[in-house]
């Protein structure tokens, strides 16, 4: 699939390693009528075993520290979101990541998630904040697709409103905010892309977000933000 839109001054799409994102927007339903035990929670975390070592990423901190923890995490965003946590795992390949999901449901996660699963491959690289090496508790998942507006701008416009936005995301990096580059999600979904940032707090999301807004960046985008507090996954799988 080719790059829409392409590399530009902050994203590079140089050697980029083969992944594919495995995602889910997961609800608790332990107070429904499907029961989830300790079992459950082991054969799941038995899974999560399998995956890491068959070299998959299993939070959105691996992807920028492939060589650091191996601790599943996810985030917890019930506080302002439907879902009670948001994931990204990333898979070697697109097989993979649908592999994945479907080992994870089998071994009881559907007892204890009712969980919306997206996949897409990875089409840009990983770009780390500028400034100290700082905790970044919080994430923010960006989806996007593309509007009516982009698809009846002419290319001139679109290069233009490329640049523009390429002033929002270094700021964003000036802000030291990790971002995950880009996943391709609109050849199985309604979403076209994905992004993830790591940031501090909320209030750096909610600060950079003003120049995204000055450069209009969502002119040509219709897109749904979520945000959470990056959790360990094992926490969240207790019965």
């Amino acid at each position: 699939m080719s790059l829409i839109p392409g590399a530009t001054s902050v994203f590079s799409d140089d050697q980029i390693a083969e992944g594919c994102i495995l995602v889910f927007l997961a609800k608790d339903v332990r107070d429904g009528a499907l029961s989830y035990t300790r079992a459950d929670a082991d054969r799941i975390a038995g899974v999560l075993e399998e995956l890491h070592s068959e070299g998959w990423k299993l939070s959105v901190r691996a992807m920028f520290e492939p060589d650091g923890p191996d601790q599943a995490a996810v985030f917890a965003t019930g506080f302002a979101f439907a879902a009670d946590l948001a994931g990204v795992f990333e898979a070697p390949t697109i097989s993979a990541a649908l592999q994945g999901s479907v080992r994870l449901e089998r071994a009881g996660w559907t007892r204890r998630f009712a969980t919306e699963w997206l996949i897409g491959p990875r089409e840009l690289a990983v770009v780390k904040g500028i400034g100290p090496d700082i905790d970044r508790p919080w994430g923010l998942l960006a989806f996007w697709e593309w509007n009516d507006a982009r698809t009846a701008a002419t290319p001139d416009e679109r290069r233009d409103n490329d640049r523009d936005c390429d002033i929002a995301f270094q700021n964003d990096l000036n802000t030291n905010i990790n971002m995950t580059g880009r996943h391709r999600l609109d050849w199985a979904h309604s979403w076209h892309h994905l992004s993830i940032w790591e940031a501090a707090s909320p209030s750096v999301i909610d600060k950079v977000m003003y120049e995204h807004e000055r450069v209009l960046d969502f002119r040509f985008t219709t897109s749904r933000h979520i945000i959470g507090r990056r959790t360990p996954l094992i926490e969240l799988l207790k019965p």
